[in-house]
């Protein structure tokens, strides 16, 4: 993986320095920290807004917790390409035939370290289903999934806990309903159904 914002020196302390203050002056609660694992998927929910991406790299740089996240091609285009994969994006091209399951179990297999968030729900927009490549990539690549959220009626946010699946798809994803219950995105109305 290339130089991300998150190895860069001097810019990377005097940013957990401001967000730590930005959340603080902002009421906004940083839950969690480093993992201590060094491979893990984490899963972001709800995701119901453009800020969502604003505060999670705020909390990121506050708790000191470093990592990957996929975007839509066209982010990663000049003139500002260079700039979200400084911040650690990794680009998708969702217009080709590309199994990018199987790819991303592949990185997780080849780097000694390496976390990548992923929103299931794979919109801003309210879905029934959240899409099941988190699932089949944290099974396969045999690593823990963290439970990533932003509760803006709590104004908290960060990782609330990490869990191993099981394979058992219907048990995990009580699981994982259980703990994204009341947890309320900026709109929650958008939040539909936590299932595959």
């Amino acid at each position: 993986m290339q130089r991300t914002i998150f190895d860069t020196p001097v810019i990377y302390p005097a940013l957990r320095r401001l967000s730590r203050i930005l959340l603080g002056s902002t009421g906004w609660k940083a839950v969690g920290g480093p993992s201590g694992h060094e491979k893990y998927l984490l899963i972001l929910a709800p995701h119901t807004s453009n800020w969502d991406f604003v505060i999670i790299f705020t909390i990121a740089f506050a708790t000191d917790i470093k990592g990957h996240w996929f975007g839509k091609h066209s982010l990663f285009k000049p003139p500002l390409g260079w700039f979200f994969r400084w911040l650690g994006g990794i680009p998708i091209e969702r217009s080709k035939t590309m199994n990018r399951v199987d790819q991303t179990i592949k990185a997780f297999r080849e780097m000694d370290e390496l976390m990548i968030t992923i929103t299931p729900e794979g919109t801003r927009k309210r879905t029934e289903r959240w899409k099941s490549g988190f699932y089949h990539i944290a099974l396969g690549a045999g690593v823990p999934l963290g439970f990533g959220y932003l509760d803006f009626k709590k104004k908290e946010g960060g990782i609330g806990r990490f869990y191993t699946l099981t394979g058992d798809q219907e048990k995990d994803m009580e699981v994982i309903a259980r703990f994204y219950e009341g947890i309320e995105g900026k709109h929650p109305e958008k939040f539909g159904s936590i299932r595959l």
